[in-house]
């Protein structure tokens, strides 16, 4: 029973080690937990710029990181801390000239 514990564990938390150690782009320290949008965009916007592993544009990339973070740990955010990376992807998509929602 404990291993099946274990395992569980594990699969849980392959999320965060994707997020912290993406082979697609190194992120800033706790980008995500900024409130401000903007930063949340920008900062994205630099790690997949400055990024030679990425396989996908600039902004699929960012946006792809930012929606990934956004599905995975979505059920343990709170209204406020979600707000702001659903308003990061406008601001993303302002940042690389792309048509907002």
């Amino acid at each position: 029973m404990a291993k099946k514990q274990k395992h569980r564990n594990t699969k849980r938390k392959w999320s965060g080690n994707v997020t912290a150690h993406s082979n697609a782009m190194d992120l800033k320290k706790d980008v995500f937990k900024s409130g401000d949008p903007k930063k949340i965009a920008k900062s994205l916007k630099h790690s997949a710029e400055e990024s030679d592993r990425r396989k996908a544009s600039p902004f699929q990339s960012a946006m792809s990181m930012l929606n990934f973070y956004i599905n995975r740990a979505g059920k343990n955010l709170t209204k406020k801390e979600k707000e702001p990376l659903e308003k990061a992807k406008n601001k993303l998509r302002k940042l690389y000239q792309r048509p907002t929602q």
